[in-house]
This record gives structure tokens, sequence and C-alpha cells, in this order.
């Protein structure tokens, strides 16, 4: 069993939290519909840098243990994850079932990439 080194272990929790920003970035805004495009726009970048001040030292540090296609497997696997609690708990919209189908394919097809020849 591979010991949990740093570089191992910190893309998944950088990303983790990045992605949290991202979402919040894209979507949250769809809360307040209101609210000028403009501001909305401007409020979404501010948010948006702090995922950029996560995602880029969460890539940096992880190039040493994984692939660059590995990483952005990771990215986009998270992504999903964080996307449906936010989705469910912010936005009060549940993943619809065939959505979660995908997400599992996605998931499947995912794993491909982190098989070692």
């Amino acid at each position: 069993m591979p010991t949990l080194s740093w570089p191992l272990v910190a893309p998944w929790l950088m990303l983790a939290a990045s992605n949290l920003f991202m979402t919040t970035a894209w979507y949250g805004h769809l809360k307040f519909r209101q609210a000028p495009l403009a501001l909305v726009i401007f409020v979404s970048w501010l948010i948006a840098a702090f995922e950029y001040m996560l995602a880029v030292p969460a890539n940096r540090i992880g190039s040493t243990v994984y692939s660059p296609a590995q990483l952005k497997t990771i990215q986009e696997l998270i992504t999903l994850i964080v996307f449906a609690g936010f989705s469910y708990f912010y936005l009060g919209q549940p993943v619809k079932p065939m959505a979660i189908l995908g997400f599992v394919l996605i998931f499947a097809g995912a794993g491909l990439v982190f098989i070692q020849k």
C-alpha cells in the first residue's frame, strides 16, 4: 500500500477547495437573478481568484506524482462531486437520476486514466 505523501494527497484537497470557489463563482449567482449582470461578473471574478490560488499550486505539487492527464481527471471528478452537492444544498435542485448515471459513467471512464502500465 503506497504511503500518502503530500504530493499524492495535496492535489485532491486543494482541487476540492478550489472547486468550491469556482462552482460558487459560476453558479452561485443563480440565486440572485435580479442582480445586474456586470456586478455578477465582477463578484464571480473575485471569487474565481481564490480558485486559481488553490488550483495552480495543486497542479504544481501534484505534477511530481501525477501526469497532467491524471491531474485534469482528478479536477473533473471533483467538479462533478462538488457540483452535485452545491446544486442540492445551495441551489435546492437535486441532481436527477439520469445525470447521476452519466456521472457514474464518467467516473468509470476516468478510472482508465489511472491504470498504470
